[in-house]
């Protein structure tokens, strides 16, 4: 079945690559697990096979936008998305993880992630209008981000190697669930000041 999956999988990211005549080579760590490998896993290694499945899940979402106009403000693929809007609409529909409105406030979930450390799914952010977290994308691999870039262009997937990325480049973080969950919960009005 994972075979499958993994065939299907790569099928879907040659439809959508190439319909944006962009070749692009993506390393996805998630697409070449063996069942070998799937049936020696650990309670360590289930919770990373879990994040690993929805990751695959947020990033498919994710190629799924491309070409949704950038619109300032924008939360769905209807009007059309801004960075952090984008962001939080795919982890939503993706994931059901609900991160927190704007790039800033999305760069103080979850843990701290080295640049060589990077996988798939994690939220990276750039400096891009003299802020350090004013924008966010989506890290696919291989040194590439989808995001929502600016005025007049669409969801595209971007190269972090590039001057104008790596000038600004200011970090990353990979969303905790469970982190998100216990923010929740933290934050429900508490039952004995309901009016």
């Amino acid at each position: 079945m994972m075979n499958l999956r993994k065939i299907s999988l790569v099928a879907i990211f040659s439809l959508l690559l190439g319909a944006s005549k962009i070749a692009l080579a993506f390393d996805f760590p998630f697409l070449s697990q063996t069942s070998d490998e799937a049936a020696k896993a650990t309670p360590e290694t289930e919770s990373n096979n879990s994040w690993t499945s929805t990751a695959q899940e947020i990033i498919l979402h994710a190629l799924s936008q491309t070409g949704v106009k950038y619109k300032y403000g924008g939360i769905n693929p209807n009007s059309g998305f801004d960075c952090s809007g984008f962001v939080r609409y795919v982890f939503q529909e993706a994931a059901n993880l609900t991160l927190p409105h704007g790039a800033n406030a999305m760069s103080q979930v979850g843990q701290k992630v080295n640049t060589n450390d990077l996988q798939p799914g994690d939220l990276v952010f750039f400096n891009t209008m003299k802020s350090v977290y004013s924008h966010v994308g989506i890290y696919v691999g291989n040194n590439r981000f989808i995001h929502a870039p600016s005025a007049g262009s669409s969801i595209s997937v971007a190269d972090m190697n590039d001057s104008y990325w790596s000038k600004r480049y200011t970090g990353a973080r990979r969303v905790d669930a469970k982190e998100l969950a216990n923010a929740d919960a933290a934050n429900l009005p508490n039952k004995s000041q309901a009016k």
